[in-house]
């Protein structure tokens, strides 16, 4: 395998595929499986992909190729790209202020970046240090009412309008990696403490001066002597409402006057509730194969979902975006957006915000050079028939505009 180095060599980076190969370089064996691995046999981890692969373009010849229009409106409100980077958790583990690096990246090019509750960075942090952000809050509910309402406040306060609640992680997956690589909570094997030895740059980078970073959106619940990562993780075990059921989302919605999405809907009859409890989008995911194992891939329930969803709800997916093509795929089966997880981590973790910005703008090329050899002027003309194979609605043309 080519072996690729840290930096300057960003720009000779050609696909996500490469960041990852470098981020697995560049980062120790625990915090690399924290990155990539899935629940049990990666069964959805890898049938988020498998799904892409099954679905082929169809391409319309003798399309003057300009520019084509990638603007996609949510709520009336136009960005540049019909994607955002997703909330994911702990990201300082895989590079220093990865969180910051992340939301200025996608700050940078127009693109909305959402803050997961177990985020390294706080909201407040978030809100200050990034002129501009269009910043969403990720809640994973909590059971104590006054840590959720402040929770809540502070999103207000930060300026978020969009708050995406998770609803498929009360329970945590089983990732049998997570067991091999640790001793007891936080407590890595002797395995794999002389592997992070072995990794003296991100020992340098991620680590220095204070080691593992904390839960940022947490530290304000915890009391001073247990601001640490371990103290962050054992709170969100009891903190962590296993008992959230569609009443709960109900009162939230009551509660939150901004824009409300459920993330972890696969169910066309979830998606049904959702437009009954005036809910403003959903986010069809598995969470990236990190959970139920043997889900459905994310672009599978898509499928299924749109029939009943589409023009009720905004509808977004993550799971699997490794290409423009994939962004066109999941377009044409009726996403409004994406959501990205692994994609940009893989950048952030080898250069920060450069490595950020060069996932996002890998996809955002592939994504316009996909749209011209396919002979689209614009992600408004995608449908199911672009696609090979897909069932067409009664109400599509029978050939694709140009």
């Amino acid at each position: 395998m080519r072996r690729y180095h840290t930096g300057r060599d960003l720009t000779q980076v050609h696909s996500i595929a490469e960041l990852a190969a470098m981020a697995r370089q560049r980062l120790p064996h625990f915090a690399w499986e924290y990155l990539a691995g899935g629940a049990e046999e990666e069964q959805t981890l890898s049938g988020n992909r498998q799904a892409f692969a099954e679905r082929h373009l169809h391409a319309r010849a003798l399309v003057p190729c300009q520019p084509p229009a990638t603007e996609r409106s949510l709520w009336g409100e136009t960005q540049a790209l019909p994607l955002m980077i997703g909330p994911t958790g702990y990201n300082g583990m895989l590079y220093k202020d990865a969180d910051l690096h992340l939301a200025r990246a996608a700050t940078a090019r127009g693109v909305p970046f959402c803050l997961s509750t177990v985020a390294c960075a706080a909201l407040e942090t978030i809100a200050e240090r990034v002129p501009g952000v269009n910043l969403w809050f990720q809640l994973y509910p909590m059971r104590d009412p006054a840590v959720q309402a402040s929770l809540l406040a502070r999103a207000r306060a930060a300026g978020v309008r969009n708050l995406v609640v998770t609803s498929d992680a009360m329970v945590l997956g089983n990732r049998e990696w997570d067991r091999r690589n640790f001793t007891r909570p936080r407590v890595l094997s002797w395995r794999n403490r002389f592997d992070v030895l072995r990794h003296p740059r991100w020992m340098a980078q991620a680590l220095w001066p204070h080691g593992l970073p904390t839960v940022g959106n947490l530290n304000l619940y915890l009391p001073e002597g247990q601001r640490t990562a371990l103290g962050s993780m054992k709170f969100i075990g009891e903190q962590m409402d296993t008992g959230l059921d569609w009443d709960f989302l109900a009162r939230l919605r009551q509660q939150w006057e901004g824009r409300l999405l459920l993330k972890g809907v696969l169910h066309p009859a979830d998606a049904e509730r959702c437009i009954a409890l005036g809910l403003d989008g959903v986010v069809v995911s598995n969470h990236g194969g990190r959970q139920l194992d043997g889900a459905l891939a994310s672009l599978d329930a898509l499928e299924a979902i749109v029939p009943v969803a589409r023009g009720k709800l905004e509808l977004l997916l993550d799971g699997g975006i490794r290409r423009g093509s994939d962004i066109v795929k999941a377009l044409a089966l009726g996403a409004d957006s994406v959501l990205l997880g692994r994609a940009t981590l893989y950048g952030v973790a080898v250069g920060g915000e450069a490595g950020a910005g060069k996932a996002l703008d890998l996809l955002a090329d592939e994504l316009r050079r996909c749209l011209n050899l396919a002979g689209c002027t614009g992600i408004d003309h995608l449908g199911r028939h672009w696609l090979a194979g897909a069932p067409r609605s009664a109400h599509e043309p029978a050939h694709a505009p140009v």
